[in-house]
């Protein structure tokens, strides 16, 4: 999934990609793992349907330095 929105507390912008580990109320809300690029979590976090969308097939991930871990 695709944020739509930043998560300053975890220090996630609107465009970073992570994986859903975990669906919740039928698709309401979603447990989403982002990683960094050497596999380690950055984070872990509930995100309700609004915040996040899938990702499109000619999209590409971009990199950036995560400010905190």
């Amino acid at each position: 999934m695709v944020l739509k929105t930043a998560v300053p507390t975890e220090g996630l912008e609107a465009g970073d990609v992570g994986t859903v580990v975990h669906i919740y109320r039928d698709g309401l809300a979603y447990e989403v793992e982002f990683t960094l690029l050497d596999g380690r979590t950055a984070a872990v976090v509930t995100l309700e349907a609004w915040q996040v969308r899938p990702i499109g097939h000619r999209e590409i991930v971009h990199a950036r330095e995560l400010a905190a871990l």
